[in-house]
């Protein structure tokens, strides 16, 4: 029997991509993952080396930010939000319980973003 996988992990920062690069990689990837029935797409972007936030993580959360007011996504939960002390963080958990045994869940990972996908 076939099984769809509900979550997938996207290790966006592994190729050490430009911004733009890591856009159009996302975007690619998110394509393939609601054409699936993926349901959560987690990005790994890193944090950046200066402490504050790199440019990926910046630039890739500004990215889904537009795609949420666009239709292309549910939501979106930052890593450091992820904790079931986040009223969207509990929603998702609802709909998708296999996230309960995330590692990132409660970890407040910057490096990191879940998408919700529809």
């Amino acid at each position: 029997m076939w099984r769809v996988n509900t979550i997938r992990t996207f290790y966006v920062e592994a190729s050490l991509p430009t911004l733009e690069e890591a856009r159009k990689l996302v975007l690619e990837d998110l394509r393939k993952a609601r054409h699936e029935g993926v349901r959560v797409l987690k990005v790994i972007h890193g944090y950046g080396s200066s402490g504050k936030g790199g440019k990926l993580q910046h630039g890739l959360r500004k990215s889904f930010t537009l795609r949420k007011k666009e239709g292309v996504i549910k939501d979106f939960i930052f890593g450091e939000e992820f904790s079931i002390f986040n009223d969207p963080t509990l929603t998702l958990l609802a709909e998708v319980p296999e996230l309960r045994g995330d590692p990132d869940l409660n970890a407040t990972n910057e490096g990191v973003t879940l998408l919700w996908l529809k």
